[in-house]
């Protein structure tokens, strides 16, 4: 995705590790009902050249939801979160989903799956333990509050929640989709090999009219240079596909603007309010 949604929260010295996992694990289980036996959880196995020891705060938490076999030990490359080369940093706790059928989860398990770019073994949240400062000189110094920040990806959510094995067939993208269908009088498919064309435009429209109707609704123009020609280039590459894989030789990407803000409004109503613009 060139625009994902990013769900979360944050603690600034109030809450830490327990809360947050618990908080995780409740809402992931209780709530939204995920299936428990097809989960992980990943913690910092920690790094000798930095110094830092393994998380076992993260781990021993965990063990309260999770066998030890679902708990996975990740490098610093996985889970040691960073903003920059300064400032607040930590280890970090990852959850992921294995949604392979039945009869793949007995041929490989899900724990050898982690981490590896398995398109159905996937990462749905991470849970940042911000507890170092990063100085100019590169060490580390305690803070003397902990924070907590996590992101969960939105799509992959609603691709576990509804049962599908990819995020473009859930109905955060179904009905710019059946819009571009219709507009263009080709069926589509849901075939992700190369060769299906016609379904890749249109997964590519759907997803590059988000990226920059909210990029433009947040201030950002297409332009030359910079974030500018970001947005300029998705904003080419849109056209580029429906005129060369979907047969439409007329101005289009712009008809799905009225979909996107309708999906939107009541979520982000600068959509709507910038429509004509």
């Amino acid at each position: 995705h060139t625009m994902f949604e990013m769900l979360g929260n944050w603690s600034f010295g109030d809450y830490f590790k327990k809360d947050a996992i618990d908080w995780a694990w409740e809402l992931l289980t209780k709530v939204y009902g995920i299936d428990p036996h097809r989960m992980y959880a990943s913690i910092f196995t920690g790094d000798e050249k930095e110094n830092l020891a393994r998380d076992l705060e993260a781990a021993d938490l965990w063990k309260q939801h999770l066998p030890e076999e679902r708990i996975i030990l990740g490098s610093k490359k996985d889970n040691f979160w960073e903003m920059g080369d300064t400032g607040p940093c930590g280890p970090c706790s990852e959850i992921h989903v294995d949604i392979r059928s039945e009869e793949d989860r007995k041929k490989i398990p899900g724990k050898d799956l982690v981490n590896q770019g398995h398109p159905l073994v996937i990462e749905i949240w991470n849970l940042v333990f911000i507890q170092f400062n990063r100085k100019m000189d590169g060490t580390l110094e305690e803070l003397p509050a902990k924070h907590v920040d996590t992101g969960m990806g939105f799509e992959r959510l609603c691709m576990v929640l509804q049962g599908k094995t990819a995020s473009y067939d859930t109905d955060v993208f179904s009905s710019l989709i059946a819009f571009t269908e219709k507009h263009s009088g080709i069926k589509y498919t849901n075939q992700y090999s190369v060769e299906a064309k016609s379904d890749m435009a249109m997964r590519v429209l759907a997803d590059h009219i988000r990226a920059v109707s909210f990029t433009i609704a947040d201030g950002e123009l297409p332009s030359n240079s910079g974030a500018g020609y970001v947005i300029r280039r998705i904003l080419r590459r849109a056209v580029r596909y429906y005129y060369t894989f979907l047969n439409i030789k007329q101005p289009f990407f712009y008809k799905l603007v009225g979909v996107l803000a309708s999906y939107f409004e009541g979520v982000f109503p600068e959509l709507t309010l910038q429509k004509e613009f």
